[in-house]
């Protein structure tokens, strides 16, 4: 999406987008600071890259990206060296939900818009949110699980880390419909704080204790699926969806080595975040901020849905269940060149 446009052009695009005014011009004069939140996933690798692109078109004035290798201390001090280089508005990813309210607090009281990434911070105002709906993650995780065996059996939750939003978010509503429509499955909850090494020995423990185990829920693709499948595979327990004693995955991501697994029958099924529009809208909505846009809730001009949240607004984008049928979509960003 081309984004600089001007006058009444402006206007017409944004209002569809569900922009309440065009109160200082179509277009962002300040730089951008962005901090990656992590390298050691495949998701947010695919999201720098993303980002790189956007950045590499000249459309877009940003800073030198910062990454906080999963650290909320540094979100801080990167934030604050961006904002002390001259960043007019931020781009952020943090994954403790709740230890970034001081700091947004400080960036308010700057007139700095924020933009959190795939993350809702707990408290402190935000200009726009970036996010796919994480409950529906859970709940998508849980039904397909539950349809797949058929209602009984034994589940293995990799939950993330349940500081973050997103870990509680997928959490609460896979429990929530587990108990509600498939009370004949029992689940063990594993948190893992997004690290793959903690999912692949909470998994190792569980099957010790229950060999009957017959599903498996990741709740971060791009930080479990190696552990867990190099897991499974050193058990002898890696076997082809359709065969006797295969153990039904389901993950949330989307990366190209879930597809790949979706194909080859290894995993059954994730739920694709995208990494690509949620670099395109995180510096959409950064340059709408510098512009002095508002928005408000209702449906938007890209296939999503802008809601209120207590600290703000939140683009929910559309994250879509790929399964076996629909793995080959050319839509899906791990489909696209700059996916693979």
């Amino acid at each position: 999406m081309r984004l600089r446009t001007t006058g009444a052009a402006a206007c017409a695009v944004l209002l569809a987008a569900a922009l309440t005014g065009c109160n200082r011009g179509s277009d962002a004069r300040g730089r951008i600071g962005i901090d990656l939140p992590r390298t050691d996933t495949d998701f947010w690798n695919s999201y720098q890259e993303y980002l790189e692109r956007e950045l590499a078109s000249g459309t877009v004035r940003a800073l030198p990206l910062s990454n906080s290798q999963n650290d909320i201390a540094k979100v801080v001090s990167n934030v604050q060296a961006l904002t002390g280089q001259g960043a007019e508005a931020v781009v952020i990813a943090p994954q403790d939900t709740g230890a970034i309210t001081a700091e947004l607090h400080r960036l308010a009281a700057k007139k700095i818009p924020v933009v959190s990434v795939d993350t809702r911070p707990d408290e402190g105002a935000v200009y726009m949110v970036v996010r796919a709906d994480n409950r529906a993650y859970g709940q998508k995780s849980c039904d397909y699980l539950g349809r797949k065996l058929g209602g009984r059996g034994r589940v293995a939750e990799l939950q993330g880390d349940l500081s973050s939003v997103n870990g509680r978010d997928r959490s609460e509503a896979f429990a929530a419909c587990m108990r509600r429509k498939y009370p004949g499955i029992t689940v063990h909850e594993l948190p893992t704080d997004w690290k793959g090494e903690v999912a692949s020995a909470k998994l190792q423990s569980l099957l010790a204790q229950h060999p009957d185990t017959d599903g498996v829920y990741l709740q971060a693709g791009g930080a479990f699926l190696r552990p867990v499948l190099s897991l499974l595979e050193q058990k002898g327990l890696l076997r082809p969806a359709g065969t006797a004693g295969h153990i039904t995955i389901v993950s949330n991501d989307g990366i190209p080595e879930e597809l790949a697994a979706i194909r080859a029958g290894t995993i059954d099924a994730t739920l694709s975040q995208p990494a690509d529009l949620y670099a395109k809208y995180a510096l959409y909505y950064a340059r709408a901020g510098l512009a002095g846009r508002t928005f408000r809730p209702g449906p938007t001009g890209h296939g999503s849905k802008i809601v209120k949240i207590p600290n703000g607004l939140e683009d929910r984008l559309p994250a879509p269940l790929v399964t076996r049928a629909n793995v080959d979509d050319p839509k899906l960003w791990a489909n696209q060149p700059a996916g693979r």
